[in-house]
């Protein structure tokens, strides 16, 4: 049985560039310093560089968001975009392992992810990779005459060799979503992010461009990482359960997708967690530059957004809520 990483011996790896996701960046760092403070890895944000797959430079021209992301320790790790980039920005995330510390453990979040707990303290087992099961069934989408769900996924392992009858989640009925491994990618984690990177790679590229003609109905935009990670993590000996449930996307990390959405559905101390590791002026200084944080945290559009909803009777699926909160006026991203 592999033996988990020490705590702390691994890198945390987020991806920033120009907009939104850089004052997202500064966010995620503000909380991991506070919240995770025996936290002694490195701190990684990988930057895409301009290039012809991008119409305009994407790195991060804001100097007081770069002295931020300084202050709490964080590393700019440049990459290319060979492969993604403006047509399909989801695909950061596999471009950006190839350019990180080659046989180091590393764990990915979503740069709109806050840390409200120790991160130190999760037992990661780096040999047994998984990602975020805080999701729902968004692929595929199945049609009325079209392949059901099991000719679907049974066709992807099938293309690159994997073993599909162990991905199955038995204890779910045939043809429910949820009895096929399917996860958000929110985060994810293995033992060599340039590993992980390149089969992630290969598998996202050969089916955006080659795809099985089971996927013939099926949109890949934006669901493309999604389809492919399950194959990764299956084929490099991960599953669903290598982590005790509830510590990522619970009372450890949130995955919080938008400011309103946390408003709305998270609990007291994420929202505290939030509005605490803001408040400090250097931080409030640039974050207000962003329209959407400065109206929902300093402007107390979130505290309205929260009154709309009982916490403990939220609607099941996450467009209900983004629909109350249209309709009241007060959506941002």
């Amino acid at each position: 049985m592999a033996t988990p990483a020490k705590p702390g011996a691994f890198n945390i790896v987020i991806v920033a560039q120009g907009g939104r996701l850089q004052y997202e960046a500064v966010i995620f760092a503000a909380s991991l310093r506070a919240m995770s403070p025996g936290f002694a890895g490195r701190l990684l944000v990988a930057e895409p560089q301009p290039g012809p797959l991008w119409p305009n430079d994407p790195r991060i021209k804001d100097d007081g968001t770069r002295a931020l992301l300084d202050g709490f320790g964080a590393e700019i790790v440049p990459f290319d975009s060979r492969h993604f980039g403006h047509a399909y920005p989801y695909g950061n995330k596999i471009e950006a392992l190839l350019s990180l510390p080659e046989g180091a453990p590393f764990v990915f979040f979503d740069t709109d992810t806050l840390v409200t707990g120790d991160l130190a303290q999760v037992p990661f087992d780096f040999a047994r990779p998984t990602a975020s099961l805080r999701r729902e069934g968004t692929w595929p989408q199945i049609e009325l005459y079209g392949p059901g769900y099991g000719a679907i996924w049974k066709s992807l392992y099938d293309r690159f060799g994997l073993d599909y009858e162990s991905s199955l989640d038995l204890s779910q009925p045939d043809e429910y979503w949820k009895r096929y491994l399917y996860f958000n990618a929110g985060f994810f984690f293995y033992r060599c992010p340039r590993v992980f990177g390149q089969r992630f790679l290969d598998y996202a590229v050969a089916i955006r461009d080659d795809p099985p003609p089971e996927l013939v109905c099926q949109s890949l935009d934006p669901w493309l990482d999604q389809v492919a990670l399950p194959l990764v993590i299956h084929g490099l000996g991960g599953g669903r359960d290598t982590l005790p449930k509830g510590r990522l996307d619970g009372d450890v990390t949130c995955h919080y997708r938008t400011l309103p959405l946390l408003y709305a559905r998270e609990s007291d101390h994420v929202v505290k967690v939030l509005e605490d590791v803001t408040a400090p002026h250097r931080i409030k200084k640039v974050l207000k530059d962003y329209d959407p944080i400065k109206r929902m945290i300093y402007q107390g559009r979130g505290i309205k957004v929260r009154a709309l909803f009982d916490r403990d009777n939220l609607p099941p699926r996450e467009q209900v809520i983004r629909n109350a909160i249209k309709r009241n006026g007060f959506w941002m991203r």
